[in-house]
């Protein structure tokens, strides 16, 4: 089976190449079925080295991302080589060509950048808990490009209406810019559907981004094709990714 990947529909310069993959295509099985690219969620470490041989193939990857230890934060690692353990940071930027920035999700939202000089990509794991800790304005202070020449492409995660939150996580947002209150809408159990793409949206256009595309998609909604947390728990990871063409 062939592994399929979701394109990114942003006008990036040609050489950048930049999607998420699917779920399906891989050897996993079960609740990881089928291209879990993820190691530390409790999949078969066979399975997941298997998918990732597929995933640098078919995608036609010039190397092997530099896999991070997600937190939740708000840390951009710039540059950086593959390590083990893996580094702990929620995003990545490369400015060598042929270098890859991925980043893991199952309803977080990835969201992947480049510059329209072409000389620099980056991929950032945008949960709630990393949008209120800064990592997407901490991804754009770490590109070298202006922020008017930052291109921003949001790929897939949960959608407000499958992303239910309690007061504190509304509160978070409120208390560091009043608008976010227009990105929670109250349901009639007394809690919130929160929109982590207008969140987004919001957060990138505050630090300058104002080319910002893709959203839409929503992960729990969508079985066949994403993984989601939310809605299973026990699941695989889909990558988001992106790098420029050593040619």
């Amino acid at each position: 089976m062939m592994t399929d990947w979701l394109k990114a529909d942003w006008p990036a310069p040609p050489g950048v190449v930049a999607g998420t993959t699917l779920r399906s295509g891989g050897v996993s099985e079960g609740p990881f079925a089928s291209l879990n690219l993820a190691a530390h969620v409790g999949d078969q470490s066979g399975h997941v080295a298997a998918n990732r041989r597929r995933f640098l193939k078919e995608c036609a990857l010039p190397a092997e991302p530099t896999w991070l230890s997600q937190v939740h934060g708000s840390t951009v690692c710039v540059d950086t080589k593959p390590a083990n353990p893996p580094l702990e940071a929620d995003a990545m930027l490369c400015r060598e060509k042929g270098a890859v920035a991925a980043v893991l999700t199952a309803d977080c939202l990835p969201v992947l950048f480049a510059s329209t000089a072409d000389d620099e990509v980056a991929a950032a794991h945008a949960g709630w808990r990393g949008l209120a800790a800064g990592v997407l304005e901490n991804t754009v202070l770490a590109m070298q490009s202006p922020a008017e020449r930052i291109i921003a492409w949001l790929g897939p995660a949960i959608s407000q209406l499958a992303f239910e939150v309690g007061s504190e996580v509304r509160e978070q947002f409120c208390d560091l810019e009043p608008a976010a209150a227009a990105h929670f809408l109250r349901n009639d159990r007394g809690r919130w559907q929160a929109d982590l793409y207008g969140l987004a949206r919001q957060r990138l256009a505050a630090a300058g981004v104002l080319r910002i595309y893709g959203g839409g998609l929503c992960t729990y909604a969508d079985s066949a094709r994403f993984f989601s947390y939310r809605r299973d728990g026990e699941c695989g990871r889909m990558c988001s990714f992106v790098f420029r063409n050593a040619a």
